[in-house]
């Protein structure tokens, strides 16, 4: 019989909490990182000869529900307008958002018969917000940003990203790294997941980024800009992407982080300076 993948949840986090301790998973795992607002490709590694075998199961602390169901969509669901099947049978969701994050799941059944190992996609979602609701900011003006990482493993987010060397910070426009020694910045971290940045704007501040970025093993897998622009207050959300195999290839690591490119989000803060 083929095997199903972490049906039970409570199993779940007792293999996955094992794998930490000890370097491994299944290997058929991926994980993707993403920003709200981008769309992706969610891979299916064991799909057949076309996807009318397919079907895609999402699960996150509570019972598992269908979101495709042998390569026919669900309209009952959510998330109904904004999924689709690639021709590869992989799950594309556009316009992603922070409630998108958790544990997805590729199946095959051929006659009511379940084929192959599942192949199992854990999406990651990088969330930036601002602490002002107000339709002006002036100089002078104190600004908090929050970043956080939303993350289903089956085990605490803090856990995880500490077991894989996984670090969220914030950067200046340069690329360097924001430091307490910088005096115009307070930083503070509820948890591994969640990082803020404090700031008062400037004069100056016109066209300055500030950027929340997610690394593995130093290599940038997602960030999200923080743009300051001189004009009234609106938030503008830009993106773009760039390709890179970033194939998890270390003896020691079985955890595929296989996503097929590094997104890069653009949040544009226009404020009266």
């Amino acid at each position: 019989m083929a095997d199903k993948c972490h049906s039970d949840l409570c199993l779940l986090g007792l293999i996955i909490l094992s794998s930490l301790l000890t370097g491994t998973s299944g290997v058929n795992d991926a994980h993707v990182f993403i920003s709200s607002g981008e769309n992706v490709r969610l891979p299916c590694n064991n799909h057949l000869h076309d996807c009318k075998s397919t079907t895609w199961i999402y699960n996150r602390h509570s019972a598992a529900a269908e979101l495709i169901t042998l390569g026919i969509k669900k309209k009952d669901t959510e998330r109904h307008e904004r999924l689709s099947l690639g021709s590869d049978c992989s799950l594309n969701i556009k316009n992603i958002i922070k409630d998108d994050y958790g544990f997805y799941t590729c199946r095959q059944y051929v006659n009511g018969q379940q084929q192959r190992t599942d192949a199992c996609v854990y999406l990651h979602v990088l969330h930036v917000s601002s602490s002002s609701s107000q339709t002006e900011i002036s100089a002078g003006s104190s600004v908090t940003l929050y970043c956080q990482l939303y993350s289903y493993t089956g085990v605490s987010c803090d856990d995880w990203i500490r077991s894989e060397g996984i670090q969220l910070f914030w950067v200046n426009q340069a690329g360097v790294k924001l430091t307490i020694s910088d005096s115009r910045y307070q930083e503070s971290a509820a948890g591994h997941c969640i990082i803020t940045l404090t700031t008062t704007l400037l004069n100056e501040d016109d066209n300055r980024e500030w950027r929340c970025e997610v690394t593995l093993r130093n290599q940038v897998k997602t960030s999200v800009t923080y743009t300051v622009k001189s004009s009234e207050l609106t938030f503008i959300l830009h993106s773009s992407s760039r390709f890179s195999d970033s194939s998890d290839s270390s003896p020691h690591h079985k955890i595929n982080y296989n996503d097929s490119s590094n997104f890069y989000t653009r949040v544009e803060l226009v404020v009266w300076l």
